[in-house]
């Protein structure tokens, strides 16, 4: 299928062709009929995209905050890989579109194939022919209702919840500063909410338009006009409330609102504007500023959007779903007109001649659509899709090594990747792809353009969303699995059954069950050609300390600090009820660190944590005695170093600090003695491409994997065990420590 895509890097826009999304469970595959172009978020997007570097990064100082922060923790080379792996990406355009239902997932029973709706979101209701949509973000379309108008539905229903954050009254008086297309619509839902509206625009044939549509009086923001009709409507007043729709930097726009509104009279932010609030204005008026946040309650929430948990409507009565579906049905009953808006209907394969033309300014327009190729038939029935198979019960592992498949001698190792996010393209790719003999075969994400993002950049011969024909497929050696933790154990459990060796991304499993489910597969396939991606045991720095530090003859401590710190509001690490506790998705590290230290596997665990759970204290007792406390904090400073480490035993000492610097200290016959890493590295090592070296001859040589299974599964029970110790407050003993 066809895709409407960016390249933030270059500015290129391009209609590439990309794999057909696939169906998941919680939401339908939708097949566009029209989407709508946002005339002012996406064209600036599109005009940023066309910046110099400097000028992206004076238009985006939070990104830049962020990177710098990435500096600190891992290293120029690490960030410089990230940063550029992002901007020279493909990113998706487009928002808001109406189109026939093709595909019904699992769990959806609102609608059926063949029916119309209307989707939103940045992420799901893309200029593209295909798009899979969840639950909450779409809408059925009133019967009557046009198509290409019900693809106005998204904006609509920006425009709607900036006019609820407004609470009109019947019979006020409203101001809307900026009449592009949130201007339009704002204007109208207010005139059909009983208010009376005065437009501000410095476009005439705007000003024309809102008034044609029902605005009481519209006019440039530097004529008296304005303020005379505020004047008149109002008594001398100022206006009840005042909608900023407007973008760019002029501050004029908060300058305006403030001395053309009333006493104790509401603002409400709805464009990206500049907001230096004159504070002598605002304060002697004592005026309300409201921002409103995208389509409505549920946006920018996983848990709502994804999952499709929705709000109880007696709490939260107008959702983003529910905001939609009021907007179409105001659509349907002619309350709100939005045939006047459009300037121009542009055919889907003109799609970046079009963009392009709104760029320079050829094409002046409110609203644009594209039209996608149809008509299409829609006759079969309500499919669902395949609901995740069920964990196989626990059964006892089989022993020993199961043999590689035969492989020709020179023949290239082939491998197929299954997930496409940042750890993939900054961490395992930029290696795998430089590597001679390595083949990238095919890689397979859920979304369409991540996939074919990969495919570009790193150069796979394939790039699909179907699972299943890459786990059939003979000439693939070796399986990544990559995707988020809720995933692993089952991707794991079917490339296994397969019969391909697999590297799966930390954690091996989120539950014990889970985990019983991989060894069960083991069992059945006898394949235990597994590796799970613990990359610190192979960190080139760690490895020359540890070998500085010499046999261990008695028992030792062992104390590592993670200073992980906060994640930002919104991260997927935060969904723990899909995702797992944060330490169950990335404690395994450090578990598997200490455990390759010591050389034997944990016997038991013990954690207790601060109030919250936020931070962690996690005690390993190991077969001889030794002990490993792994302090997991999230309250530290950000600008202390992410991972020390202190191993003690014998009269000696080992430091590590976060991959940059490392020590040992030992007392011998002449007095002390201590090694220190000669050099400072280029960047933090944390062992990716030596990890990535060890695989890659065991898939060719079919020699043993890199880290035996039992430790493995060891370092993937210990992690687990954290939370049960915590529920426990106790010891927790750990069974098949070797």
């Amino acid at each position: 299928m066809k895709q409407v895509v960016q390249n933030y890097k270059s500015g290129e826009l391009a209609l590439l062709d990309v794999p057909v999304p696939g169906c998941k469970p919680g939401g339908v595959l939708v097949r566009s009929a029209y989407s709508l172009i946002s005339t002012g978020t996406e064209l600036m997007k599109v005009s940023e995209a066309g910046m110099s570097m400097v000028g992206k990064a004076r238009s985006r100082p939070d990104q830049v905050a962020k990177v710098m922060q990435s500096v600190a923790t891992n290293g120029v080379p690490a960030t410089y890989r990230k940063v550029m792996g992002k901007l020279d990406s493909y990113t998706p355009l487009g928002y808001s579109l109406c189109g026939v239902v093709e595909q019904v997932g699992a769990g959806i029973d609102d609608v059926k194939v063949g029916d119309l709706v209307a989707c939103a979101g940045n992420e799901h209701a893309l200029h593209a022919e295909l798009n899979w949509v969840p639950k909450n973000l779409y809408a059925p379309v009133p019967d009557g209702l046009a198509p290409r108008h019900a693809a106005f539905g998204t904006v609509g229903s920006i425009a709607m919840q900036g006019v609820r954050q407004g609470e009109p009254q019947l019979g006020e008086v409203a101001l809307v500063i900026g009449l592009g297309l949130i201007g339009q619509l704002v204007a109208q839902l207010l005139t059909a909410s009983g208010v009376r509206v005065v437009g501000v625009d410095p476009d005439p044939a705007r000003c024309a338009l809102a008034e044609r549509l029902g605005a009481a009086a519209c006019g440039d923001p530097e004529s008296t006009a304005v303020e005379a009709a505020v004047a008149e409507l109002t008594g001398g007043h100022g206006v009840d409330q005042v909608y900023l729709a407007a973008g760019g930097a002029s501050n004029q726009p908060v300058e305006l609102a403030a001395r053309l509104c009333r006493d104790r009279g509401r603002v409400v932010d709805i464009g990206k504007c500049r907001l230096d609030l004159p504070w002598n204005a605002y304060y002697e008026k004592e005026l309300d500023v409201r921002f409103s946040r995208s389509y409505g309650p549920g946006r920018y929430d996983p848990s709502y959007e994804l999952e499709g948990r929705d709000y109880p409507i007696g709490y939260v009565r107008w959702t983003e779903r529910r905001n939609l579906a009021c907007f179409l049905d105001l659509l349907a009953r002619g309350r709100v007109d939005v045939g006047p808006l459009v300037s121009h209907i542009a055919d889907f394969e003109d799609a970046v001649e079009t963009y392009q033309r709104l760029k320079d300014g050829e094409l002046k327009a409110v609203a644009v659509l594209f039209e996608y190729p149809g008509p299409v038939e829609h006759t079969a029935e309500a499919e669902e899709a395949e609901a995740p198979a069920a964990v196989v019960p626990a059964v006892k592992r089989r022993g020993g090594t199961a043999s590689a498949p035969a492989r020709a001698a020179k023949a290239p190792v082939r491998l197929a990747f299954v997930g496409a996010g940042n750890y993939a393209t900054s961490m395992l790719l930029p290696h795998l792809a430089q590597r001679e003999g390595v083949e990238l075969s095919t890689v397979v994400t859920t979304t369409a353009l991540s996939a074919a993002n990969a495919q570009r950049k790193f150069g796979f011969a394939e790039a699909t969303t179907d699972l299943d024909a890459v786990l059939g497929d003979k000439s693939i050696d070796a399986v990544f699995v990559v995707t988020r933790h809720s995933s692993h154990a089952e991707l794991t459990r079917k490339a296994l059954l397969a019969g391909k060796t697999v590297f799966v991304e930390k954690p091996l499993a989120l539950t014990e069950d889970e985990l019983t489910g991989v060894l069960a597969a083991v069992e059945e396939s006898g394949n235990d050609r597994l590796q799970v991606g613990f990359n610190r045991r192979f960190a080139p720095l760690l490895q020359e300390a540890r070998q500085r530090f010499g046999t261990r003859t008695g028992p030792a401590s062992l104390r590592y600090l993670v200073n992980a710190g906060r994640l930002q509001h919104g991260s997927w690490y935060l969904r723990q009820g899909t995702e797992g506790s944060r330490f169950a998705g990335e404690g395994g590290h450090f578990v598997d660190t200490a455990s390759w230290l010591l050389d034997a596997d944990p016997v038991s665990v013990y954690a207790v944590a601060t109030s919250g759970n936020e931070d962690l204290q996690v005690v390993l007792r190991y077969p001889d005695g030794s002990t490993a406390t792994i302090s997991y904090v999230t309250t530290g400073a950000a600008g202390f170093p992410k991972e020390t480490l202190d191993l003690i035993a014998d009269g000696k000492v080992l430091r590590l600090d976060d991959f940059v610097r490392a020590s040992v200290f030992a007392d011998g016959g002449a007095g002390r003695k201590r090694w220190v890493s000669s050099r400072l590295p280029k960047a933090r090592d944390k062992g990716q491409n030596a990890e990535l070296a060890a695989f890659i001859k065991a898939v060719r040589t079919g020699g043993p994997m890199p880290v035996p299974l039992e430790s493995l599964v060891a370092t993937t029970a210990a992690t687990l065990a954290v939370q049960a110790g915590l529920a426990a407050g106790a010891p927790v003993t750990l069974a098949g420590a070797r």
